[in-house]
């Protein structure tokens, strides 16, 4: 699976995207899904939540692991998927649709401009996948 091209990406595997209204539409990407293997749960901040670039909002917890979501964007959450919460395996399964995460109204738009392209998001990870 290659990563949507309209979207940014942080190096915390997270995407960023960025929505009509001026909110930004946020999820995990493919690489930590693969891994988790079957969600069961899914923990997030609830609307109104001050968040911070790299810092903590969630988790995401699979028969094997649990993993740790930070934020893309430093902001306010406006809307959390209640589908992600509900039925969690769409987060590993469908993580560039229905197994979206949570829309962010950003504190500075233009820092959405500091994440990776999708192309630089995929080099990104073959480096991060060759160990280097």
């Amino acid at each position: 699976m290659h990563p949507p091209p309209d979207r940014r990406y942080s190096r915390s595997h997270a995407w960023a995207m960025p929505e009509g209204s001026g909110d930004v539409r946020s999820g995990l990407t493919h690489v930590p899904g693969a891994f988790l293997g079957d969600v069961v749960s899914v923990e997030l901040p609830p609307p109104r939540t001050e968040v911070s670039a790299g810092e903590p909002i969630g988790l995401i917890e699979s028969t094997t692991t649990v993993f740790e979501l930070l934020s893309p964007l430093s902001g306010v959450v406006v809307a959390v998927n209640p589908g992600a919460e509900s039925a969690p395996r769409k987060v590993a399964e469908d993580p560039y649709g229905e197994g979206w995460l949570l829309s962010i109204r950003p504190a500075v738009h233009e820092e959405i401009d500091g994440l990776l392209t999708a192309e630089e998001y995929a080099g990104f990870v073959d480096l991060e996948r060759a160990g280097n």
